[in-house]
């Protein structure tokens, strides 16, 4: 399984066999603009690309959901994740998501919005190239699930005589402010990876 790091990477270098991309999220309540994310991301745009063992992810680097009432939800396109299997033979791979609370402030101050707040669905393959099987985790918005610990993202796989397969998808999350939350901006994870 490959893991997010504690702070991100950009580029498409190889790097550590646990290590994956994470998506960093801005969220803001109340009045003012959504500020940076904890670990300062680079600009939106730029993607986190990451290799093991012939297995590549890559994941848009953030993504902001912008002003947003208690009560209320949100659904923002994360952008485009894209799964490249270069593995010789015959290969299979399943790829995850997981979050992190969406917090606000530090210390006596900290405020949280819990990840199980967020639900994800993946819907169907927006691009690929080579043969093979691929398998959304949720086609539709209606199957959406809430990220309370992992959840499959895609499934893929492919025989010995395809040598490359590439799958992208363009997940959707939605996201529940709890009415009560106390304004602020909130920031937490969205973290993918693939083995």
């Amino acid at each position: 399984m490959r893991k997010s790091p504690a702070a991100p990477f950009a580029g498409r270098a190889p790097l550590p066999p646990a290590t994956a991309p994470a998506l960093a999220l801005a969220l803001a309540l109340g009045l003012g603009v959504p500020t940076a994310s904890a670990y300062s991301a680079p600009p939106w745009g730029t993607a986190f690309s990451h290799r093991a063992e012939g297995l590549w992810i890559t994941v848009p680097n953030a993504a902001n959901f912008g002003l947003l009432s208690p009560g209320g939800s949100v659904s923002v396109s994360l952008g485009a994740v894209t799964v490249e299997d270069n593995r010789p033979g015959t290969r299979s791979w399943t790829a995850v998501v997981s979050a992190t609370n969406f917090t606000a402030g530090s210390g006596a101050t900290l405020r949280t919005i819990a990840r199980g707040n967020a639900a994800y669905w993946s819907g169907p393959v927006t691009d690929s190239s080579g043969a093979g099987n691929r398998i959304p985790g949720q086609t539709e918005a209606a199957q959406r699930v809430a990220l309370t610990g992992q959840v499959i993202a895609f499934r893929g796989s492919k025989t010995p005589v395809i040598p490359i397969t590439v799958t992208t998808w363009r997940p959707t999350i939605v996201l529940t402010i709890p009415a009560g939350t106390a304004t602020g901006t909130y920031t937490g994870a969205i973290s993918h990876s693939v083995a």
